[in-house]
């Protein structure tokens, strides 16, 4: 269990209603199919070779509906979203949201203003936070430090300065492994540690007597030896109120003379939080973590830390709901999938690198010894056509694997390390025709590809595989084949526009089938931030999520495999995964993450705003009418816990809870209210309601 268990001063029976719960939610977490599958399922057996005639499919009210298209097409209702949806109307929402650029998101670029990197191309951050190439090359005098000046020239004189000290700590240590190759750390390193450490904060805290606008500048003056991990030295007071002073511009410089490569993973992972927690554009975000996932990349993958967050934008984002011809051509082109699929340094055997001729064409004399190079790399072709467009059953063979990554030869990247962009390098490209899925593509170098990409994005196979996909996101793990021929027409008829089989994929019945109603499990993005929206969080440290995703294995951006993150529930449900969840459901509820807040009193003054009126409402588990007469009981009486309990369900959930659920939830806090521990205000209880409700299996799926 998480340290936030045993951090807890509760009383240990307060934990066991907690492990009741874990142990229900597991139960219900299991049975994938939605409640209408399973009831129709017991109804047809019920009625199976009876001369009966089986009830009325049930269909979606229209607040399951608005309720049913904000889970399926946003990262989650926030608070008022359900009542927002349905004051302007479902379809008319769903229009919005296919056409985004409509949509005012002023409010989340403001929140994004910090984040500059966000908005850099490659070759600026590569400029301003370099990576430690940039940094080795300037060392060992290959490159001069750029023209920059102030503080982004001190972060490249504090990199130098590790870069030095590093190189001498490496001799000592293959010194001292020669004299005693069982050596631990001596007793003048550990006193050599500590005092960098007092160092470090007697630095901050003179910088603290300071004025407020007077303390980075003082902070520059240092020598760069002295600001060498100078962040991780400090005390966490410290470095809060030292940077809770700075601008965006100082913050960032002040993290990056402690690793600038750092700083652009951050900003890029903390962006994808913010974007998926408060846009407006949700079905935008949604389709760009849908293609992104799709095209993976691997954000570790050394220069791919830099081209990653031009990929997301200026290749997976601005063509979400576009064309797929042009998203396609977009990630072919782009450095950062040249580089993951090491399509970048593909050389064609018979190409005039292949077979060692002089690269210098002025060159007197013929080299005497051919240059090495990696020679064809089918990566790119095999993932091409395998993941990107036909699919593993897409009818391609291993021999056209070969043929597609001859084509695409010569496609590569101007100076990666330096940032650049792609170029087509025809020394690089493999001469000849190319024969591949029955086709010939004549020699033309650089529109090789391209008239090969432009056959792959009007492929039938891959009509059928991408709709399949789109479905499995959107319906369900396992949609009807009949649905994905009915998106795979719309894709040819539109010329693979995504927009529209968006648009014929949210109007068919099985978008609105109430089988498909909460059936999807969510994945562990899914599920943590529609817990930030429906609890209506504030975020100050987006990197708390960061961390969340990694123990709930998801890292933002971290899937080595091109396969990326299946969508599918086998995948995320296991007893594990269902104690994490909870874990952090209780710990956002009652204020255990430090930077990230919700007001569990807010929500229920907003659910009462909204109109619930909980003490006529019917009490779970008791029915609406007498038997017999059919005379309309009066309302139940009801405690100020039930009625609490009704109004967050309400708030967090739509107020479309099971009676399990609801008698559940009722148990465990009439146990948890005997305990006298946290439930003795008001407070208390709905934080507890809260992260209860947040852990049910109706809110794991969507």
């Amino acid at each position: 269990m998480s340290i936030w268990f045993y951090r807890s001063r509760v009383a240990n029976r307060f934990w066991l209603i907690l492990l009741a719960w874990f142990l229900f939610a597991l139960g219900a977490f299991a049975q994938v199919a939605s409640p209408s599958a399973r009831t129709a399922a017991k109804q047809a057996k019920k009625f199976r070779g009876q001369n009966v005639k089986p009830p009325v499919e049930r269909k979606l009210s229209e607040r399951q509906k608005a309720l049913h298209a904000l889970n399926r097409l946003t990262f989650g209702a926030r608070p008022g979203d359900l009542d927002r949806v349905m004051a302007m109307g479902v379809d008319q929402w769903v229009a919005q949201q296919l056409q985004p650029e409509v949509i005012d998101d002023s409010a989340l670029k403001t929140r994004l203003v910090p984040y500059r990197t966000l908005q850099m191309s490659t070759s600026q951050m590569v400029e301003e936070f370099p990576p430690q190439q940039v940094i080795r090359a300037i060392s060992e005098g290959r490159r001069p430090i750029p023209n920059v000046n102030g503080m982004w020239r001190k972060i490249y004189e504090v990199q130098l300065a590790r870069s030095d000290q590093d190189k001498k700590k490496q001799v000592a240590q293959v010194n001292a492994s020669a004299a005693s190759p069982a050596a631990v750390p001596s007793k003048d390193e550990e006193d050599g540690a500590r005092k960098k450490m007092d160092e470090a904060r007697q630095i901050a805290d003179s910088l603290l007597n300071l004025p407020k606008n007077a303390r980075f500048q003082a902070l520059l003056n240092n020598p760069a030896e002295k600001l060498i991990n100078f962040s991780t030295l400090l005390r966490e007071d410290q470095r809060g109120r030292l940077t809770g002073d700075f601008n965006p511009e100082e913050k960032e410089a002040f993290y990056a003379l402690n690793g600038p490569t750092g700083v652009v993973i951050g900003e890029l992972q903390h962006g994808k939080v913010l974007r998926a927690t408060f846009s407006e554009r949700q079905l935008e975000e949604v389709m760009t973590d849908f293609w992104f996932n799709h095209f993976n990349i691997f954000l570790n993958k050394d220069a791919d830390q830099y081209y990653t967050t031009s990929y997301e934008r200026d290749v997976i984002r601005a063509h979400a709901l576009g064309k797929f011809k042009d998203l396609l051509v977009a990630t072919a082109t782009s450095p950062a999938m040249l580089f993951y699929l090491d399509n970048a340094s593909s050389v064609g055997p018979d190409s005039v690198v292949g077979i060692g001729r002089p690269l210098n064409k002025k060159a007197s004399a013929p080299q005497t010894k051919p240059q090495q190079h990696p020679g064809l790399n089918e990566n790119y072709g095999r993932e091409l056509m395998e993941l990107h467009t036909l699919g593993v059953d897409g009818g391609y063979t291993q021999a056209d694997v070969t043929e597609a990554a001859k084509v695409f030869t010569g496609w590569t990247i101007d100076h990666p390390e330096w940032g650049g962009g792609f170029i087509f390098d025809s020394r690089r490209h493999e001469p000849g025709d190319k024969h591949l899925l029955g086709l010939t593509i004549k020699e033309g170098g650089q529109d090789e590809g391209m008239q090969l990409l432009d056959v792959l994005a009007h492929h039938p196979s891959t009509a059928n595989f991408i709709c399949r996909k789109l479905a499995q996101r959107f319906i369900s793990d396992d949609p009807p084949p009949e649905l994905v021929a009915k998106l795979a027409r719309t894709f040819v008829d539109n010329n693979g526009d995504i927009r529209g089989v968006m648009r014929t994929l949210i109007n068919s019945k099985e978008f609105w089938s109430a089988e498909t109603y909460r059936a999807k499990v969510k994945t562990p993005l899914e599920f943590s931030i529609s817990a930030l929206r429906a609890s209506g969080a504030q975020i100050d440290n987006p990197n708390l999520m960061v961390q969340t995703l990694q123990r709930m294995g998801m890292p933002l951006y971290g899937m080595p495999p091109p396969t990326g993150y299946s969508m599918k529930a086998s995948a995320w449900f296991n007893p594990d995964a269902l104690v994490d969840r909870l874990n952090f459901s209780i710990a956002l509820s009652t204020g255990k993450l430090n930077g990230i807040t919700i007001d569990p009193e807010r929500l229920f003054i907003l659910s009462v705003l909204n109109g619930s009126n909980p003490a006529a409402a019917e009490q779970p588990g008791k029915p609406r009418v007498m038997e017999g007469k059919k005379k309309k009981e009066p309302p139940p009486v009801r405690d100020g816990m039930q009625i609490a309990q009704s109004l967050m369900e309400q708030a967090l959930l739509g107020g479309d809870v099971s009676q399990q659920t609801q008698r559940t939830l009722q148990d465990r806090l009439q146990d948890a209210k005997l305990t006298g521990q946290l439930l003795d205000n008001p407070a208390n209880s709905l934080g507890v309601i809260t992260g209860l409700l947040l852990g049910s299996p109706e809110f794991q799926r969507r």
